[in-house]
């Protein structure tokens, strides 16, 4: 992910207003939900890694 604004999926419904969105400075990896912009999580690559295999294994999915 190269540096750049806040990146959103073409999946985002409801016309951009719930979703998750990213961006990279540097070696920091940054999560926000769009309907709460002001509140960020910061990660490595290697933590951005292991979150993104995290939710393809489910390990989220109780959280619903």
């Amino acid at each position: 992910m190269p540096d750049k604004a806040w990146q959103q999926s073409s999946y985002c419904g409801g016309g951009g207003n719930n979703c998750v969105q990213a961006k990279r400075e540097g070696t920091a990896i940054h999560l926000r939900e769009s309907q709460r912009p002001d509140d960020e999580i910061t990660m490595t690559p290697d933590q951005f890694a292991a979150f993104v295999q995290g939710v393809k294994a489910g390990e989220f999915d109780h959280l619903i």
